[in-house]
């Protein structure tokens, strides 16, 4: 069974450390722990399928040991005298190294269990969850903190620009109380089917938006709006939940029972946030009614507005005033693979954004749009996620990409038909199985003015680097 760790927490216990291997270690959440509990002073060594950058090379550069693939031999070589194997949810029955593992009685623990046995207990955990959001709202909320220097732990989805990291134990305040922390609602571990975010047990939890995500381990919504209320049972009565009142889904989770104080947050022309919290286009906040001040920030799209409010909102109940959240905002930098500019070529823009789903899709074009008005915007979509290669949204994938002026789809290893979820698009669509012929229509298309973005949950075989290398060799 799973083992639990409390008599040799830092912090706790006995205080001795401890050597962690963890399987599924290049994944960001687990790598993400990797880096905390080498921080807190255990040693630590992982596995994976895929050992390659930049994960790779920041655990390399943390001292962390790597070896890639499942082979049992790890058992008796580079794990032999780990204490605890901390399994990441990529790891399923049938792995040879968790057979193994289970033959042999080793001590086993998820992720977030050992993160909250070990971390967060003793924490005013601030956690994040919604389908989308999540990744830009907590590297918000965590730089919020560290600009009232707070110096806040996070473990975060992403990599925030103004950090550098993706997760660190803490700040320059050791001790410090706080830690932010993305809370995905993705299941556990092969042993333990709930999603993550129950390990965490916030003091503060913001619920961004709830949609029908993850087709692979959820067969329908009111599954995951019970996951969400799962959470909400885990909120102290002295808990707040920062929840966006015009998510349908979400005032349903809430129907079920709520027992810490809600604060809604939305944008002003939507109704259902009641005497909460308020934005309007130009950025003025609003809580009951009354102003509170002007977001200006360097973040594209008004879902993004709607980000910063549920961040500001969040920060006021840890202490911070609405104030000095809107001077941090005002300086913070974004997230890495989130709208971000990579490069520039023959007067082509290239960004890389990590939307999968058609919500978020339309959203980042959305967003796009507002920034760089009527010129071209050239989408380059890769349907990766589960729930993409199981074509459980492709009814809704034309209508996200309908603000784009032309579409690029790669279609390797998909088991549906693109062509026909498309044809609404088709005047304006492409669509490739081959990587390299993608890179050179894309090229080919693009001229000087227009903004190419790329959208995938994966590396899209560096397709980035190889349309700026494209157009920049153009004559």
């Amino acid at each position: 069974m799973a083992a639990s760790l409390d008599a040799r927490a830092p912090g706790g216990g006995d205080g001795l450390s401890m050597h962690l291997h963890i399987l599924g270690i290049c994944g960001t959440f687990m790598g993400g722990i990797a880096a905390i509990a080498k921080a807190a002073g255990h040693r630590v060594t992982g596995c994976d399928a895929n050992v390659y950058p930049p994960m790779s090379a920041q655990l390399a550069t943390l001292g962390i040991g790597l070896t890639e693939g499942w082979d049992p031999a790890q058992l008796a070589g580079v794990a032999k005298d780990a204490d605890v194997f901390v399994v990441g949810n990529v790891v399923s029955r049938g792995n040879p190294l968790i057979e193994s593992l289970l033959d042999a009685g080793s001590p086993y623990v998820s992720g977030p269990q050992w993160l909250y046995e070990n971390v967060l207990k003793d924490k005013w955990v601030l956690a994040v969850a919604g389908t989308h959001g999540k990744t830009t709202t907590s590297a918000m909320l965590a730089w919020i903190l560290e600009h009232a220097n707070l110096s806040p732990g996070f473990l975060i989805g992403g990599v925030p620009s103004d950090f550098g990291v993706s997760a660190r134990l803490a700040g320059r305040a050791a001790d410090s109380p706080f830690f932010v922390i993305e809370a995905d609602e993705y299941d556990t571990a092969f042993f333990d089917k709930r999603s993550k975010f129950v390990h965490y047990r916030p003091r503060t939890a913001i619920l961004n938006n709830l949609e029908y995500d993850h087709a692979d381990i959820f067969p329908d919504l009111a599954a995951i709006e019970t996951q969400f209320h799962h959470l909400v049972r885990t909120i102290p009565r002295q808990g707040r939940l920062v929840v966006n009142g015009g998510d349908a889904s979400l005032n349903r989770v809430l129907a079920r029972g709520v027992w810490s104080e809600v604060e809604r947050f939305g944008f002003a022309e939507v109704p259902g946030t009641g005497p909460g919290w308020t934005i309007a286009v130009d950025g003025t906040i609003l809580l009951g009614g009354a102003a509170q001040g002007t977001l200006a920030f360097g973040e594209a799209g008004r879902h993004n507005q709607l980000n910063a409010l549920a961040a500001i909102a969040a920060a006021r109940h840890a202490g911070i005033p609405v104030a000095a959240s809107l001077a941090a905002l005002a300086e913070f930098t974004g997230v890495k693979r989130r709208l971000e500019l990579r490069g520039r070529a023959n007067g082509v823009a290239v960004y890389d954004d990590f939307a999968h789903h058609p919500t978020a899709i339309a959203t980042t074009i959305d967003g796009l749009r507002r920034k760089v008005g009527a010129a071209r915007i050239v989408a380059v979509l890769e349907p990766r996620s589960n729930t993409m290669k199981l074509g459980a949204m492709k009814d809704a994938l034309a209508a996200s990409l309908a603000g784009a002026d032309r579409v690029y789809c790669y279609a390797a290893n998909l088991g549906w038909d693109v062509a026909g979820a498309l044809a609404p698009l088709a005047a304006r669509t492409a669509i490739h199985d081959d990587l390299d012929a993608l890179v050179a229509a894309v090229a080919a298309d693009a001229r000087a003015g227009d903004h190419v973005l790329v959208m995938s949950n994966g590396a899209f075989g560096g397709v980035h680097e190889k349309l700026i290398a494209r157009l920049a060799s153009r004559s």
